[in-house]
């Protein structure tokens, strides 16, 4: 018993640590997009089906001592990948499909390892039932997703803010060949303990209870429940992460959170002690799916981050304790468990392939999170349908209430809206109001606006929101101006393009951006590069590895200004970033980091990295007094501290309150816990 527990332990916690060290370390080749992340569970989804597939197939095809041989030799095949870091072979050069490139790189780096892994909760607990007669396995279960969640939330607080990215996947390496030796004695061992089950010729099942094994198949219906149980937890656990972590960043610490609540609604559940007290979860999952559905669909709440996260993980919690209780309520004899599990699997990995895969291809926007709404609404209709009149009128309100609100969010998303498209980096959205001389079309990506241009002619070619010419970037084009050679301007994030209203003739302006939707929309809804007398180049790619593959570029400026709404691509603020930026730079250049963000206090981190580059720093915070501006807050950077003197560069500037005890941002380390306002 000791050492299946321990076998199932281990790999659970590896299974599931795996899945932020691995994202972690791909997510700056992809612009810190916050759908890395989605991608990447739609991997572990799926292969997690192919590890339950293959473990219902030899307990239920192969002999015992075939079965575990077989195992055993996988298993020493799986220790050649090791160590799993990405090779640079997989970095993207800007004109692949990203969902394509991660799911090729996670087959080729983790993919049988992470198979085998995701067999082992099954594989085990079919040895334990046929070595340990009468006893139910189900407790084993609870036991792996305790494991998992440990390792989940353990990952944020005790490995990401101390250990390098690089020693984290070197760890995990090791741990996973300890694992193999484990798994392997654990398999042999579960011979020696049924000699019976363990003969040529007698196939595993037939070492179930004998009432067990007599137990009638579950029907196609049944299984059929199971799964839709199983895939609407994992559309809500998807399309929930995808809501919380556009606003602020694609960081393991908010991916984990709902992640870790679906895994505790697993362990409570299959703990077999009682958690799932269904008549007070059924009431409270159709109050918490209204409450989720006003949340979605009320625009005065969506830049609330309390209220979002408070929201949507409580009512995550409640939508998954039900999904996964029910799933309880209607589990089979072990004869059947592997079964049970495999339609799980495929139920989780048919919910992320339609959130991860299917949604960003068929729906302009984030409408997947109210259709996860409404299923699991649907849902609970149909399992109270035939119980209490009370639970039934319960559900059939919450699901009227679900679609109401679904069907609003869509209105008020296309209020205004003249064109909206969405990819892998997040929703566009073109808004046009205002009338007259008010009229104006705005850039809205995710939720925070991008951009503005006025239609009237006095305004049109004038700059708007940040860069202004009372916001930093603004001040340093305009220290720019006097001089009588051309300057050359790198921009990292395109957006509408308002920074191109500085250019003059003979200028360079070169704007840098991931998202070939953003250069399609600033060239055919916005006037800015057409309108410009600057020469504009748009190249494609990751900005920084773009900027690493490119000869020197001299730039007198370099404006960092790439953000999905409030979320910032952390790979941008960091040490090593910042020497590939300086390569770029003329002496007396300055590199302007746009930090302007509701949620986290960013000044400090730019402070720093200039001060471990010796560069000057000076930090612009414009209220964004005047009619067309917004409020912004710009750090400036340069090797030449005259540079950051320059026009009125100096009498605008506001104290920056360094904070040394903060560790520095490089590629291998970052704690946004600490820079959270």
């Amino acid at each position: 018993m000791i050492l299946y527990a321990v076998t199932i332990f281990t790999s659970a916690f590896l299974l599931f640590l795996v899945q932020p060290v691995m994202a972690k370390q791909i997510l700056p080749w992809f612009g810190g997009s916050a759908t890395v992340w989605t991608t990447c569970l739609v991997f572990f989804q799926t292969a997690l089906l192919a590890g339950y597939a293959y473990a219902d197939w030899t307990v239920r095809r192969l002999v015992p001592k075939t079965s575990v041989r077989l195992h055993a030799v996988l298993l020493a095949a799986s220790l050649v990948v090791l160590p799993i870091v990405p090779g640079a072979m997989w970095k993207p050069t800007g004109g692949e499909n990203p969902s394509w490139l991660i799911l090729g790189m996670l087959a080729a780096t983790i993919g049988l390892p992470y198979f085998l892994l995701s067999t082992t909760s099954p594989l085990i607990q079919a040895w334990f039932a046929r070595s340990n007669p009468g006893r139910s396995p189900y407790r084993l279960f609870a036991l792996s997703n305790l494991a998992s969640m440990l390792a989940l939330v353990g990952y944020p607080f005790l490995l990401e803010p101390w250990v390098v990215t690089r020693a984290q996947a070197w760890g995990w390496s090791a741990g996973y060949a300890a694992f193999v030796l484990l798994c392997a004695a654990a398999g042999f061992a579960s011979l020696r303990a049924a000699p019976v089950a363990g003969d040529a010729g007698v196939p595993a099942s037939d070492a179930n209870p004998p009432d067990a094994a007599e137990e009638s198949p579950p029907t196609a219906a049944r299984q059929t429940l199971w799964i839709a149980l199983a895939a609407t937890g994992s559309i809500l656990l998807l399309a929930i992460s995808n809501h919380i972590t556009q606003n602020v960043a694609a960081v393991p610490l908010l991916w984990i959170v709902p992640l870790a609540l679906y895994l505790l609604t697993f362990i409570l559940c299959f703990d077999g002690t009682g958690w799932y007290r269904r008549e007070i979860f059924l009431s409270m999952l159709a109050a918490a799916l209204g409450v989720m559905a006003w949340t979605m669909a009320d625009p005065d709440l969506t830049h609330e981050l309390a209220i979002q996260i408070g929201v949507f993980c409580t009512g995550l919690f409640i939508a998954c304790m039900f999904c996964h209780g029910e799933l309880v309520r209607l589990k089979p004899a072990p004869a059947h468990l592997t079964r049970f599990y495999l339609m799980i699997s495929l139920g989780g990995a048919i919910g992320s392939v339609l959130v991860g895969v299917v949604a960003p291809l068929t729906l302009p926007a984030y409408f997947e999170l109210g259709g996860g709404l409404v299923l699991c609404a649907a849902l609970l209709l149909w399992q109270v349908r035939a119980e209490h009149r009370v639970y039934a009128a319960l559900a059939a309100v919450s699901l009227v209430a679900t679609v109401g609100c679904g069907a609003w969010y869509v209105r008020e998303f296309y209020d205004g809206v003249i064109a909206a498209t969405r990819n892998f980096y997040g929703v566009l959205r073109v808004q046009q109001s205002g009338t007259d001389d008010t009229r104006k079309r705005s850039l809205i990506h995710g939720t925070i606006m991008h951009g503005n241009q006025y239609a009237a002619d006095d305004l049109r070619r004038q700059p708007t929101t940040y860069y202004t010419s009372t916001s930093g970037v603004g001040r340093v084009l305009e220290s720019l101006h006097p001089r009588l050679e051309p300057v050359k301007v790198g921009v990292i994030g395109l957006g509408t393009g308002t920074l191109a209203t500085w250019g003059a003739k003979g200028d360079v302006y070169r704007f840098y951006d991931i998202n070939p939707s953003v250069v399609e929309v600033a060239r055919r809804d916005f006037t800015y590069l057409t309108d410009s007398d600057a020469t504009i180049e748009t190249p494609l790619g990751d900005a920084r590895l773009v900027l690493e593959r490119e000869p020197a570029q001299g730039f007198d400026l370099l404006a960092i200004d790439a953000f999905s709404s409030d979320a910032i691509p952390v790979h941008l603020i960091t040490y090593e970033a910042v020497a590939i930026y300086k390569r770029h730079m003329k002496p007396s250049g300055v590199i302007a980091f746009h930090v302007t963000n509701r949620f986290l206090d960013l000044v400090p981190v730019v402070e720093a990295l200039a001060r471990a580059h010796g560069l000057a720093a000076v930090w612009i915070a414009d209220n964004g007094e005047a009619s067309v501006a917004a409020r912004s807050d710009w750090v400036l950077l340069s090797a030449d501290p005259q540079a950051l003197e320059r026009g009125t560069l100096a009498e605008s500037a506001s104290e920056i309150r360094a904070r040394p005890e903060w560790r520095l941002w490089t590629d291998d380390f970052n704690n946004l816990v600490q820079v959270l306002k």
